[in-house]
């Protein structure tokens, strides 16, 4: 259980996250709770090469494969492809029937960060399991918006990943690893264009591998 005031840690993210796969190794406790180095991000994406994928450094090219996405974060990289639902659907329904709650405002199918850590404060001792399930949805829901794969806002969600929430054993048999590393990919090759400011993605991911790259 967590306040509304507190952080996910590491140790939370695994034991929540599995929920989605039994025998994940979890996850380092130091690497959503360690400070950006934006100096080191900044040169990295200034070597970035697109047509390769690849970060051009003097010791050569080098970039960040699936077994390092396994091996830093403990996400599986196997199963199958998490792909987005191209019906169109409606939100509102959605939220109501996965988490019993609505949130006031819905853009485009993303909702806010802070929505979910107040709506979803902590469980009770004596919470159904229905309400047990749509605590995890939320738990999850926050972890992917807020460290595996925020936008460029940081502050909101889509809610596409909680249509891959429905069954808990579905959602464990998916590569989380790999829609992470595809969504870190897509957002340091949106920073490379002249003029963007911002960045998405899993910026702990790529830290961390720069420096256990060294």
């Amino acid at each position: 259980m967590r306040s509304s005031s507190s952080r996910l840690t590491f140790a939370e993210l695994s034991s929540a996250l599995f929920l989605l796969r039994s025998g994940n190794q979890g996850m380092k406790k130091d690497w959503p709770g360690c400070k950006l180095d934006l100096k080191l991000i900044s040169a990295l994406i200034e070597r970035w090469r697109p047509e390769t994928h690849t970060f051009h450094l003097p010791c050569g090219e080098c970039t960040i494969t699936l077994e390092d996405v396994q091996l830093q974060s403990g996400l599986p990289v196997d199963g199958y492809a998490v792909t987005e639902s191209a019906q169109s659907t409606d939100w509102g329904a959605l939220c109501y029937e996965l988490l019993g709650a609505i949130p006031d405002n819905i853009n485009r199918g993303g909702i806010e960060m802070g929505w979910l850590r107040d709506t979803f404060l902590e469980q009770d001792n004596d919470s159904t399991e229905l309400e047990r399930i749509r605590y995890a949805r939320a738990y999850i829901l926050e972890m992917i918006g807020g460290y595996l794969m925020p936008d460029l806002s940081r502050n909101l969600v889509h809610l596409r990943w909680l249509l891959k929430l429905v069954d808990f054993r579905a959602t464990g048999e998916l590569s989380w690893g790999s829609v992470m590393l595809a969504t870190l990919y897509k957002e340091i090759y949106g920073a490379t264009r002249p003029n963007k400011a911002k960045i998405g993605g899993c910026l702990s991911l790529l830290q961390s591998w720069a420096r256990f790259f060294n």
